[in-house]
Parts: C-alpha cells; structure tokens; sequence
C-alpha cells in the first residue's frame, strides 16, 4: 500500500511541472488574450474598461481583414488539396518498390528539415520576375511577374454572402490572387513530402490479400484503387487535412519571408494583420481580437476531429 501511494506521489510529481507550465503559458495567456480582446487597450497605456464585442464588430468591418479571411480561404483549399494529390502521388510510385526508393523518399521528405522562413527566402528569390525562374528560363519579366503582381481572378460571391447572412464581407469580391499561388507553390514543395510519408505508411498497412481477393473477382486495377486503396486511406487523408489546414490557418513565417510590400494585402493573412495590429500600431485589443478568431478557426478544424478519433479508438 505504501509503495503504490508512494508511486503514485512520485507520478504527480514528476508531470507536475508539465501541467502547470501547461496551464499557465497556454490555457492562461489564451484566457488572457480572450480578455484583452474584449477590453479598450488600444494604445500604449493599459484600459481594461470592457468593449464588449465592440473589437470584433471593428476588425469584420475593416476591408484589410476581409481580405485576410479571403486570402486564408484561398490559401487553404487550394494547399490543402494539392498537397494531398501530389503526396499520394508520390506515395503511389514508391509503393511499387522501386529501384532507389530510398533516396528517392529523402529527397522528398526533404524540405521538412528546413524552416519555412528558409522556403520562403529561397522561392522568393526563385519567383521574382527579374531572377530566378525567369532568368533560368528565359522569360519576360513583364509577362511572368509571380509573386509581384496583385491582381485577383475574381469570384462574384457578393449574393451568395448577403443570402447567408455574411453580407459584411461582400465589400471585396472574393478570387485568388496571382501573387498568392507563388506562396502556395512554395508551402506544397515543403509539406507534399511529409503527406507522402504519411500515405506511404497508410499504402503499406494494406494487406495485399485485399488488392489480390478483387484481382480474382477481375478488378481492375483502378478500381481496386478506388474501391478498396482509398477507403483504407481515410484516416491518413482525414489526418493530412487537419495537419495542413492547422498549419495554413495560423501561417506567417513563409508570408513574411515572401511577401514583397505594395500588393495591395494580397497575400495578407490574419497572424500578419494581427503583429501588425497588436505591435505596430499599439491596438493590443484589436489584435487579440484577431488572435481569437484565428484560435476560433483552428479550433473548429481541430475539435471535430478529436472527436472522431475519440469515436474510432471507441469502436475499436
């Protein structure tokens, strides 16, 4: 009885620090921030008289972080979706075991082990239109301006906003900005290797008598992909999402590192607006505002899929 009650001492004990680091530098400063946002310290000198929502209202009034919430849409759906199709791609070919595959798959596991800001540095130089590509290719300048040139191939999405009650962001028509696709090339060449290193796991947890069972029922083997690889797949690629969609809904470090000034925020995101906000111009409120809304975002991606692991670890 003693030594169980002493173990049990000694347990608390050691993830004691943890907890409390925990509690107090995470859940504590996110309480924080939450407070803040609803107060009126916007500027130097504290006031924590209470706005209410009245910062919120502000930040979804402002045209900047309408934008913002346009350019994170974009942003995500399109590095989300080429990520996943390019590393099951790649996935794909190396599951056949071919010659090499090892130096193959560090080659492309490769762009993990460097930093975003390293990505960012190195694809600015390779995106902008008096260097890089243009120079290694041979094309004109003026034509091929990638990561400079701000013009947005619009959506018309000012109805559709109004008639589900979102009417307050039609004030800018929605589209994908030019210069944000170069952004999104150099997130996809960083994170399309580690997606396939998730669906290589995935591929070789498939027993081959599944694949071998509907090549005697005469499958084809497209179909066999279709109807038996890829379901079996569904957790990586439900995992896959939410790792990329967390990273693409809290980016900054590629942008900072990529992003020329005059574009007209077309390649803004809310973490910027929020440094920005918070740091530069002294609105701590607004810019924790921002920072609670980007939390919200991160939260509704993440939550239901907490749950729907819980509920599969359940079934199992």
């Amino acid at each position: 009885m003693r030594r169980l009650t002493f173990d049990r001492v000694l347990s608390v004990s050691l993830i004691a620090p943890s907890i409390l680091a925990v509690a107090v530098f995470v859940y504590g400063l996110i309480a924080w921030t939450g407070f803040v946002s609803t107060t009126k310290w916007n500027s130097l000198s504290p006031d924590y008289s209470s706005a209410g929502l009245d910062n919120f209202v502000a930040i979804f009034n402002y045209p900047r972080f309408q934008l913002d919430l346009r350019n994170t849409v974009v942003f995500t759906l399109v590095f989300v979706a080429v990520s996943l199709a390019i590393g099951l791609f790649l996935a794909n070919l190396l599951d056949r075991k071919i010659r090499g595959e090892g130096v193959f798959r560090s080659i492309f596991l490769f762009p993990m082990a460097i930093s975003f800001i390293v990505t960012g540095v190195v694809w600015k130089w390779l995106l902008t239109p008096s260097s890089g590509v243009n120079l290694l290719v041979g094309l004109d300048p003026a034509q091929n301006k990638w990561l400079t040139d701000p013009s947005v191939l619009h959506i018309p999405t000012g109805t559709i906003l109004n008639d589900i009650g979102l009417g307050f962001l039609a004030t800018n028509q929605w589209g994908v900005p030019i210069a944000l696709l170069s952004i999104v090339i150099a997130a996809v060449w960083q994170m399309s290797g580690f997606v396939m290193a998730l669906y290589l796991a995935g591929l070789r947890g498939i027993p081959d008598e599944l694949r071998e069972a509907a090549r005697v029922d005469g499958a084809s083997e497209a179909r066999i992909f279709r109807h038996v690889v890829l379901p079996l797949l569904t957790p990586v690629t439900v995992t896959a999402v939410i790792i990329l969609g967390h990273i693409s809904l809290k980016i900054y470090d590629l942008t900072v590192a990529m992003s020329p000034t005059g574009l007209g925020f077309a390649t803004d995101f809310p973490a910027t607006y929020m440094w920005q906000t918070a740091f530069f111009a002294n609105q701590f409120a607004r810019g924790a505002a921002v920072a609670v809304v980007m939390l919200v975002l991160i939260a509704t991606l993440i939550v239901p899929y907490l749950i729907w692991n819980r509920r599969q670890e359940v079934d199992r």
